[in-house]
């Protein structure tokens, strides 16, 4: 038995040439083991190889006495026993030799395991080794040479006349181009070498593409091979593929540590297949973690943890990076920190995995005024801010959040968050069917409607635009895939768009996902007026009634009303029922994966700057949530209390990590996701806008609107406003869900700073500056008094010494001098963001 080290290994793999150049596929970064071997693991622990040119990798991992891991597969020893059935490299690479059985052995450390590995005659026919199969084999291999990318032969119109589909979603239509279009020109089984199909992506003739395929390598032999055998689509009783693995799914890492990852595929008869060579890989962040084109990851030299993703065949899974601090700090760090709820105790369990110390608690006027904006949208006014501030009581902040959720600004300053998800174009659904469902959703905010009924009175809308606010949602959304996209994103924190017209590329979801969702949605139908753009503002009613057929767009197959990842619905569009009643009980079940999970997400988005799923909306396996335990909990305990979101906002606001410092320390300065501070994050427009006029002491005029209306009440963003628009109010004449702008820019700086508007506040006759000029208070007062209506906070002595100067500059009066101060304290980044 010859045995292969790791100083014989050779790094055969070439850097690949053209577009596709990336890290070279066996850089792996090995680490040597420190400290005492505790034993070797090996994965996998059996090795079942389908026909003699099947291959596959084992990974060998050391465990360590002090609980390190460590990938030591190229600095072990390997042994095949029966080189006539396999043989094995120096990396742990097995190739089918000949059928049989055979032992592979593998030391390291001075201990020793033993792999079993089985060489069967193949799969497909039953009856001898199988033919290579175009869906199985060549379709593979095309994607991970990235032909059938986007930027390639997957165009809309495909290159240069040829054409597949995006991540081989049709492999009949794929099958037809290479096999069948042009009459076959693109093979030639008489020199199959010589096939275009070949010669192309060899650059044995020009190639726009550049170079994508290599000579003599395991790829081009076997594409040779299925043009030989006669291009066989698939084997008689070919298994189909039903999902992938990666190893190790999550793994902790020294800083520059390397991993080699697996990819297996599992098939519908139960076999499994070494698919690394075939999957593409991604990292999420490439500063937290690179990896090669073979799969190879490789840690950063951040704290924190990242992603890699493998892709084959349009199925997806990842394997966590985890990459803690150099030093971790002692456990009696975190036992002694202040725990509020459940959601201190699982944050904590993740600082200290990751080596983060939390930022210390923020100060009483930092948490009133970030409370405050973040619940209802509203500065504290000065009284407020006074007597919470003089407040000696343990549970003042615990009653400051009870206050907030009953004040009357909680249902606008919601509804309004909401409206940028479901808010029409009121150029096609009319300006009062935009109105009707502004109204509805403030109503439902104000009444604090549990959130399943919320969501049931939207999905099963039935009634007229001008009377019933969800039935405007239908009269934007007209067609079932619309609704589909908007629902799936909205109250599913699902991106399926993409899954509209081809597999979705970092997801799971494909055609038939989407449109088993749309189906849901044809038996809804329409009654009166209809749109007449520009202004459509006629009567319409919906309803159900049975019928309404959704078609897949490829197979033309009626699709049966299907929920994503759940079961077939009892009633569809031909039924007794509207299968969207089987929707609505699927989505609110408390068990549901989604449902609960993305609520309890965008919540939590709002009170911190960014989800723990970020985007809110986009939840699949290559965007993880930074902590998956805490989502769970807080979708757990929010179901758990009937959807009350008040509930849910209370647990969050009351929690020890809701309420940390912005200020960070020396382990959390570079931390923008595991919320060990509090994160600064801009004021929304209508909040900011509000919040200058209640500084001011002054109102904002709104066309259309009554007098005194705030900004926070506009229903449209037909209400002209130039300070809205400078800071990113969504216009919903593009569709919704509209993400808002989080951004500074500079045309929100320059104004603040110029606005005539702004000017005209300072100085506003009944405006809080002339109120304090005119009161004879001392100066000191005058700057106080603008200081907590503006910050929430007392000016410290430096401050106010400053802010005096002003009032003794050569030709100032009290009026110039206070309007200056306040103009000052308006453009700094403690007035413009929540910190």
């Amino acid at each position: 038995m010859e045995m292969h080290g790791a100083d014989r290994a050779t790094n055969a793999s070439s850097a690949a040439v053209g577009p596709r150049a990336k890290l070279p596929a066996e850089a792996v970064s090995v680490v040597r083991p420190q400290g005492r071997l505790a034993r070797l693991l090996i994965e996998p622990s059996a090795v079942e190889l389908a026909g003699r040119h099947e291959k596959a990798r084992v990974l060998v991992t050391a465990e360590m006495v002090s609980g390190d891991v460590y990938d030591v597969t190229t600095l072990s020893k390997w042994g095949v026993e029966d080189r006539a059935v396999a043989n094995v490299d120096g990396k742990g690479r097995i190739q089918a030799l000949g059928e049989g059985s055979t032992l592979l052995t593998v030391r390291f450390g001075g201990m020793e395991r033993q792999v079993p590995v089985r060489v069967s005659s193949g799969v497909g026919s039953g009856a001898g080794p199988s033919r290579v199969s175009f869906v199985r084999d060549v379709l593979p291999a095309l994607s991970k040479a990235g032909c059938n990318a986007g930027a390639c032969h997957a165009k809309p119109d495909g290159q240069n006349g040829f054409k597949l589909s995006v991540f081989s979603y049709d492999p009949k239509s794929d099958y037809f181009e290479i096999v069948k279009e042009g009459r076959g020109r693109r093979v030639f089984p008489s020199a199959p070498e010589e096939s275009l199909v070949l010669a192309k992506p060899t650059l044995a003739v020009p190639h726009e593409g550049g170079h994508r395929l290599v000579v003599g390598s395991p790829e081009h032999r076997m594409l040779v091979r299925w043009i030989t055998e006669g291009m066989t689509f698939a084997n008689t009783n070919e298994p189909s593929l039903s999902g992938i693995s990666v190893f190790p799914k999550e793994r902790r890492y020294r800083r520059g540590a390397g991993q080699q990852l697996m990819v297996r595929a599992q098939y519908s008869d139960g076999t499994t297949r070494d698919v690394t060579d075939l999957a593409v890989f991604d990292s999420n962040d490439k500063e937290m973690a690179r990896v090669t084109e073979g799969g190879v990851v490789t840690a950063g030299t951040l704290t924190g943890e990242g992603i890699v993703v493998a892709r084959f065949m349009g199925l997806v899974d990842a394997s966590r990076v985890t990459v803690p601090a150099e030093k971790l700090l002692p456990s009696s760090v975190y036992a002694s920190l202040a725990r509020h709820n459940f959601i201190d105790e699982l944050a904590y369990e993740q600082f200290e995995k990751l080596g983060l110390k939390p930022s210390e608690e923020c100060t009483d006027a930092e948490f009133l005024r970030r409370a405050s904006l973040d619940a209802i949208g509203v500065l504290p006014t000065i009284e407020e801010t006074r007597l919470f501030l003089a407040d000696t009581g343990k549970d003042k902040r615990a009653r400051l959040i009870d206050r907030l959720l009953k004040h009357p600004a909680y249902g606008d300053y919601w509804a309004n968050k909401w409206a940028d998800l479901l808010r029409p174009n009121p150029d096609r659904v009319g300006v009062k069917s935009v109105f009707t469902l502004d109204q509805w959703l403030r109503e439902s905010f104000g009444a604090n409607k549990p959130y399943d009924q919320f969501a049931r009175e939207v999905l099963l809308a039935q009634g007229s635009n001008h009377r019933d606010g969800p039935a405007v949602v239908y009269r934007d959304r007209r067609e079932p895939a619309e609704l589909t996209t908007m629902f799936s994103q909205v109250f599913l924190g699902l991106r399926m768009e993409c899954a509209k017209c081809h597999h979705h590329p970092n997801e799971k979801w494909a055609q038939e996902d989407f449109y088993q969702l749309a189906a849901y949605f044809g038996p809804v139908r329409q009654k009166g007026a209809g749109l007449s753009p520009p202004i459509s503002a006629g009567t319409e009613t919906f309803f159900y009634a049975p019928g309404g057929e959704v078609r897949h767009p490829v197979t033309g197959e009626v699709m049966k009303p299907r929920p994503p990842d759940g079961p077939t619905a009892a009633s569809a569009g031909g039924g007794s029922g509207d299968p969207r009643e089987s929707l609505v009980r699927w989505m609110t079940d408390p068990s549901n994966p989604f449902f609960a999970r993305a609520m309890a997400n965008r919540v939590w988005s709002v009170f911190f700057g960014r989800g723990i799923v970020d985007p809110v909306d986009d939840f699949r396996v290559s965007n993880p949530a930074s902590n998956e335990r805490l989502l769970s909990a807080l979708a757990e305990d929010f179901a758990g209390h009937g959807y009350d979101l008040k509930h849910l906002m209370r647990v969050i606001m009351n929690s020890r990590v809701y309420q940390l410092s912005s200020l960070p320390n020396e382990t959390n300065l570079a931390d923008t996701k595991n919320f060990s501070r509090a994160y600064r994050r801009r004021l929304s427009a209508e909040v900011l806008l509000d919040a200058v006029s209640d500084v001011t002491g002054t109102t904002e005029s709104f066309t259309g609107m009554p007098p005194g209306s705030r900004a926070m009440q506009a229903w449209t963003y037909k209400i002209d406003s130039h300070f809205l628009d400078a800071f990113s109010r969504p216009n919903s004449s593009s569709d919704c869900p509209c993400e808002r702008d989080r951004n500074t820019s500079v045309v929100q700086s320059l104004h603040m700073m110029n606005s005539r508007n702004l000017q005209a506040k300072l100085s506003d006759a009944k405006g809080r500056v002339k109120r304090l000029v005119e009161s004879g208070k001392p100066v000191s007062e005058v700057v106080t008094e603008l200081y907590l209506a503006t910050y929430s906070r007392y000016p410290t002595s430096a401050e106010l010494a400053t802010a005096g100067k002003a009032f003794e500059a050569k030709e100032a009066t009290r009026q110039t001098a206070a309007e200056d101060v306040l103009w000052a304290l308006l453009n700094s980044p403690e007035f413009v963001f929540n910190h």
